[in-house]
Order: structure tokens, then sequence, then C-alpha cells
């Protein structure tokens, strides 16, 4: 397969589909904030010293590991140790450098104090696991999108090579950001997800397309979920691949 940035960013537009739907799912229960709690007495110390969101992502990753879904280069788990696939191997094509950058817990710390807060409806109406099952997916997705920069990463890198390994070199973080964004496409992004999350959040009981006055998320939380962590944490980690991937290829490249 070829990694060329238009099939890259072919995948980052269905990732904003499957976030924003993943995020609406999720509004249809209340906050529920004792499953973000350690030790919650609620569970009764069934859980152990892990919130019960952390239990059951540990119990649900420990079953998607055994399918192989953690050997997927585009797929980083939440929690460990995990058990070993019992599905034999599948062959990727290698295109990333290898590294171990993983944001996850970072993604996580962001979902829970600053993105569900201002989805959910405050209060606990007991569906606990039904809460925590949206959440892992919304979650999943969001570290799929974020880890996806490094696909774009190194897509850019191969175009201008010589560049960003000078900069990697000089581990000039500013100007290797520079030399990645575009603000145009970002732009784009923003006004296309303002337009799905209005789209999206409707649920159609007004005469005209587009007027409904009961969005079941608001079009600014998607907006400003994608302008203040989705877009600075996927540079974060597109900055850090290419510091690691300049200097990696200088190494390989001393002729």
């Amino acid at each position: 397969m070829q990694y060329t940035l238009d099939q890259l960013r072919s995948t980052l537009i269905r990732l904003e589909d499957t976030i924003i739907f993943a995020l609406i799912e999720r509004t249809q229960f209340a906050l529920n904030p004792c499953i973000y709690n350690k030790g919650a007495l609620e569970f009764k110390g069934a859980t152990g010293e892990l919130s019960f969101l952390e239990y059951f992502f540990w119990e649900t990753e420990k079953v998607h590991a055994k399918v192989r879904r953690y050997t997927s280069p585009d797929e980083y788990a939440f929690t460990s140790p995990l058990p070993d696939p019992v599905l034999p191997p599948l062959h990727y094509e290698p295109f990333l450098y290898p590294n171990n950058i993983n944001v996850n817990d970072k993604i996580m710390d962001i979902y829970i104090k600053d993105i569900l807060p201002f989805i959910c409806k405050q209060g606990d109406d007991k569906n606990y696991g039904s809460s925590a099952t949206k959440d892992i997916e919304a979650l999943q997705a969001l570290s799929k999108r974020i880890h996806f920069g490094k696909f774009i990463a190194e897509s850019k890198f191969r175009s201008n090579p010589e560049e960003y390994t000078r900069l990697a070199l000089t581990e000039d973080r500013q100007k290797i950001d520079e030399l990645l964004t575009n603000k145009a496409v970002e732009a784009q992004v923003l006004e296309r997800l303002r337009r799905k999350a209005l789209v999206y959040g409707q649920t159609l009981d007004e005469e005209q397309e587009g007027v409904n006055k009961h969005l079941r998320i608001p079009v600014d939380v998607i907006v400003n979920l994608y302008k203040q962590y989705v877009i600075p944490i996927t540079k974060e980690v597109e900055v850090n691949y290419l510091l690691n991937r300049g200097k990696a290829y200088k190494k390989y490249n001393k002729n």
C-alpha cells in the first residue's frame, strides 16, 4: 500500500465521523463521575486500585489483543499488560520508523476532564457499563486519529528528508512544527467539522433541515475539541516522531 498524503487525509476525514458519532452516543447517558474515580464505593472493591473505566478498558483490551488489534501499526493500547494474539500474525508493509510514542495517557486525561463535562448532563443515572462502553469507543477513535499523525509525518519526511533531518539534529521543534503546518488545511478541517457536527447532531424533528434547536451535541464542542486538543496533540506526536526520524536518517546516511 502506498501512503500518499491524499490517502492519509481521506482516513482522517473518515475518523472525524467516527469521533463525532462516538461522542453523540456518549451524550445519551449522564456524566456518572464515579466511574472515573479510583476505588469508588459504588463498585465495592471489584475494580481494585483502578477506576471502573480503567478496569473495564483493561478487560476490553485484553480481548482485543487476543484478536491481534494492537499488532496493527495504527492501533495503540491504553492498558497493559496484554495477552498475545491467538490468531496468526498479519504482514504489514513497513512504513513507519520504529518508535514508542504513545500519548494515550494525555488523551484519557483530557477526555475525562475537558470533554465529558461539556457533552454530558451532570448527575448519575446508574448506566455505568453503557457509559464506559461509549467512553472506550470514543477514546479509541481519538487515539487512532491522533497517532495517525505519525503516518502524515512520515509521508512529509519522505518528501523533504534533508530539511527535516537538519531541523531534527538541532532539535528545533518550532521550525519542524512550522514546516509541518498547513494553516489552510487546518481551517478547512475546522469548517468541515462545524458542518458535520451541525448535520450529525440534528434529531431531524424540524421541518427545515439545519434549523434544529435541539442538537444532541454542541457544534462548538466538536470544533474546539479539534482546535484545542486533537490538532495540537497530533502535532506533538508528529514533531516527536520527526525528531527521532531525522536523527536516525542522519545516522544511517552519513555519506
